[in-house]
Parts: structure tokens; sequence; C-alpha cells
């Protein structure tokens, strides 16, 4: 076997290894919910450089989300 043959066949295995391993930790991420809050606050990085409005409407959520619902106040019977 020529010797740039079996370089070319460890460099196509290590990155078969790498995208397999990713691929797993993507899914065990999914299933176990750990990168939403990662995810969301990366996004929201890039959201505040690249799309001013995507990033207010981002931050109006997360306020929205911190007040929850308002309390039904009680009727005035005069």
């Amino acid at each position: 076997m020529p010797p740039g043959l079996a370089v070319a066949l460890v460099v196509v295995a290590a990155v078969a290894l790498a995208m397999a391993a990713l691929a797993w930790v993507g899914r065990r991420a999914r299933r176990t919910g750990s990168a939403g809050q990662a995810l969301a606050a990366a996004m929201a990085a890039y959201d505040e450089a690249m799309h001013v409005t995507a990033f207010e409407a981002y931050v109006e959520a997360r306020r929205e989300d911190e007040r929850g619902t308002a309390a039904v106040a009680p009727a005035d019977d005069l």
C-alpha cells in the first residue's frame, strides 16, 4: 500500500470518527435538553450584533417570562 493512501485512509477515518462523536453529543444534548439555554444565549448574542429587532424581541420575551402572569385584581363593587 502506498504511503499516501495510508495517510488518506487515516484522515478519512479520523474525520468519520469526529463526525460520529459530534452526532452522538448532539443527539444526547437534544434528548436531555442541556443545550437549550446555551443555544438561546448564543443566538441572542448573534441577533444582538446582526439583527437588532430580533434581539429586542428576545429581550422582551425574557422580560415577559420573568414577570409571569398578572394576577386578576378583585372587582370594586361600589
